[in-house]
């Protein structure tokens, strides 16, 4: 099964491109599966059936497993049954016409225009590091980019003196996204004094550095932010991400049609990008409350 499961990982990275983190989630949600399989008894993925996906998917659920999860672990196994029938490693496709579980659609958290200066204010821009910090915030909030992507930047994907960055998305899809002044100017400030503090011997072609002189990490970048939620007093939950669907939000509110906001964000379906209509109203309704004197 291990031989498959790499020979399918192989075809998504070669035939489709998928990104780095899509990959690994596919090899780990396909390794776990075939261990349920194994202990099951089962050895040969011809063998299974129907009965066999089901009953993988009540064991996730009985572990506490959240429904996005069920539903993405149904995805995978789907792809990969598809990619074994294509291939005629198995005569038939036991995941055809599988339902996955409903999944209840949450509306991202999103911080006001005030939460979000009293976080991009948080850096000590006396620092090389706060610099960074300041200009990786900044960046985030003005373009929308996922983590993955923010920390995947190199020197030659910003252009200040044009106000763009250049960055690969989902599938290695390339989008240009115009950059705003603060953003430039916090950006501008870390490449001509912050970076050069912190880049150590020999060429590093990353944006953004760590104390080694190295590429940041997601990981690093996680604890960043986390550090300067705490310093904001927020109560809310602070992740990347929430900058990402603040951009969204804010632009929308703003007047940016939908069209434009799905392009920058790098949604592959409209669909997806309509979730921050449903914020934009649910915002409007509170404003309603609070201010309609018959509300």
């Amino acid at each position: 099964m291990k031989e498959l499961i790499t020979q399918f990982i192989h075809y998504l990275t070669v035939e489709r491109g998928l990104a780095k983190n899509t990959l690994e989630s596919y090899q780990r949600d396909l390794h776990a599966y075939c261990a349920y399989l194994s202990r099951e008894g089962i050895t040969d993925l011809n063998g299974t059936s129907r009965m066999q996906i089901m009953g993988y998917l009540l064991y996730l659920q009985e572990q506490g497993r959240a429904t996005a999860t069920l539903s993405r672990n149904l995805a995978s196994i789907r792809a990969f049954y598809q990619f074994l029938l294509r291939e005629k490693f198995i005569d038939k496709d036991p995941s055809v016409n599988l339902e996955s579980p409903k999944i209840e659609k949450k509306l991202p958290q999103v911080l006001s225009v005030v939460e979000v200066e009293t976080l991009l204010n948080g850096p000590d821009t006396r620092l090389a590091s706060g610099m960074r910090d300041k200009a990786m915030l900044e960046l985030l909030y003005a373009t929308g980019i996922r983590v993955s992507e923010l920390v995947s930047l190199n020197l030659s994907d910003v252009n200040l003196n044009m106000g763009f960055i250049k960055c690969f998305g989902k599938g290695s899809k390339e989008r240009i996204i115009p950059l705003g002044r603060l953003a430039i100017e916090g950006v501008s400030r870390y490449l001509e004094r912050g970076r050069p503090m912190l880049k150590k011997r020999g060429q590093e072609e990353a944006l953004f550095l760590n104390h080694h002189g190295r590429r940041l990490s997601r990981q690093g970048f996680w604890k960043i932010i986390k550090k300067y939620a705490q310093l904001a007093n927020s109560h809310k939950e602070i992740t990347p991400h929430t900058l990402r669907h603040s951009f969204a939000t804010h632009l929308l509110e703003n007047g940016a049609d939908l069209r434009s906001v799905q392009e920058m964000l790098g949604h592959a379906d409209i669909s997806t990008t309509q979730i921050y209509t449903h914020v934009t109203r649910s915002r409007l309704k509170e404003v309603y409350a609070k201010a309609h004197p018959r509300a």
